[in-house]
């Protein structure tokens, strides 16, 4: 029964290839850029009227200060737990972008801004349910949560409740991140927090009376190394100071210096470390005559690798060896994502699920574009082998 409906669903997934290609470029050259959100609201819906074409019930959750989020359900309640396909539909590209690189197709690779973070992802997803409900499948619903602002980490949406609400009871969830060409999944994730400290000093003249001034950018050079000397490898905590900017011109003084602060972590436990360490940082003065100020913005919760994790992981690694696929090999990643809320919930987590590439984030981003069926079949096989032996 299961070889059966898996043969449909692939079938499903083969004979749609074309429409799978036009969403994803139609996807891609919406702009969603993370701050713009009267284009991520425009994403959301034409999503919510996607799904629902698909047979899916949506709906589009609004915020009034950040861009909108999507839960999707395929398939009608079910007596087993629910399975989540996790995601995001913003980017980091500003806009105007779209125009100067539309979606393209070049040797097998797709290109555009968010084709591979992750609005590959997405097509994945969703025609992974639709092919499941096409052939049938009913044992347990499927369950799309997609956010409008996980680049920025959700600081003026409640996503992260969101996640973990429509999670919680689950048997299992799958996020479509960006996919690695190695083949690699993702198990655990550091969390991430991020600072912006600012300086400010006295400015006078460089040459006529340096000695009344208070250089902020002086004072901000102490503090950048004491922040990156935080740094723990061995631990798994990183600190960056990513941008830096401050005075004026050459022959002034600089009254003013700032830097924003990158902090990756292991354990949420170490947040409260991470605090403690920038404000007293902060606090600490070089330069009599300066003052220094810091903000916290918002981060993503680490995603700690579990057994129930590593045990789904598992089945996705025997179920890609069966199907011929490339063999994925499980890691911990440095970067952030919402699959620390389902983890949070409780759920046993896949991560990088999504279409594989490289280069996330910059012009150089681009997508395999056969692994936009490959990678649908896999996450439909998952599913159904969920309730085969030796899945727990």
């Amino acid at each position: 029964m299961v070889e059966t409906m898996r043969e449909e669903t692939f079938h499903f997934i083969d004979a749609k290839r074309d429409e799978m290609l036009a969403l994803w470029e139609k996807l891609v050259n919406m702009e969603s850029g993370t701050l713009s959100k009267e284009d991520v609201d425009k994403v959301a819906e034409f999503l919510r009227e996607t799904a629902e074409s698909f047979g899916a019930r949506a709906r589009v959750l609004e915020f009034p200060d950040a861009g909108s989020g999507l839960v999707a359900d395929f398939g009608t309640p079910a007596d087993k737990p629910h399975v989540c396909f996790l995601g995001h539909f913003d980017t980091v590209f500003p806009r105007g972008t779209v125009k100067r690189r539309p979606f393209k197709v070049e040797d097998g690779r797709a290109y555009g801004p968010g084709v591979l973070d992750m609005k590959g992802g997405i097509v994945v997803q969703l025609y992974a349910a639709r092919a499941l409900v096409s052939a049938g499948y009913s044992d347990r619903q499927i369950r799309v949560v997609l956010a409008g602002d996980e680049e920025t980490g959700h600081p003026k949406s409640d996503m992260p409740r969101v996640f973990e609400e429509q999670c919680a009871g689950a048997r299992a969830a799958f996020n479509f991140e960006t996919g690695d060409v190695s083949g690699e999944l993702v198990v655990g994730r550091k969390g991430t927090a991020a600072y912006d400290i600012a300086v400010r000093g006295v400015s006078v003249h460089a040459g006529r009376e340096p000695e009344k001034g208070r250089s902020a950018i002086l004072e901000m050079a102490h503090k950048i190394i004491a922040v990156q000397s935080l740094t723990d490898y061995e631990k798994g905590i990183t600190f960056n100071v990513g941008t830096i900017k401050g005075g004026t011109v050459r022959n002034a003084v600089p009254d003013h210096a700032e830097i924003e602060v990158d902090v990756r972590v292991m354990e949420p436990s170490q947040f409260d470390y991470v605090d403690r360490e920038i404000s007293d940082i902060v606090s600490r003065r070089h330069v009599e005559g300066t003052t220094a100020t810091c903000v916290q913005k918002a981060g993503i919760m680490p995603m700690p690798r579990t057994r129930d994790s590593e045990k789904l992981f598992d089945l996705v690694r025997r179920v890609s060896e069966e199907l011929g696929f490339q063999t994925p090999s499980p890691i911990v990643s440095g970067g952030g994502s919402d699959s620390a809320y389902s983890v949070k919930a409780g759920i046993p987590t896949v991560d990088q699920m999504g279409v594989k590439g490289q280069w996330n984030h910059s012009d150089r981003e681009y997508a395999v574009v056969e692994t936009l069926f490959e990678r649908s079949k896999l996450a439909s096989a998952c599913v159904l082998a969920l309730d085969s032996k030796g899945a727990d």
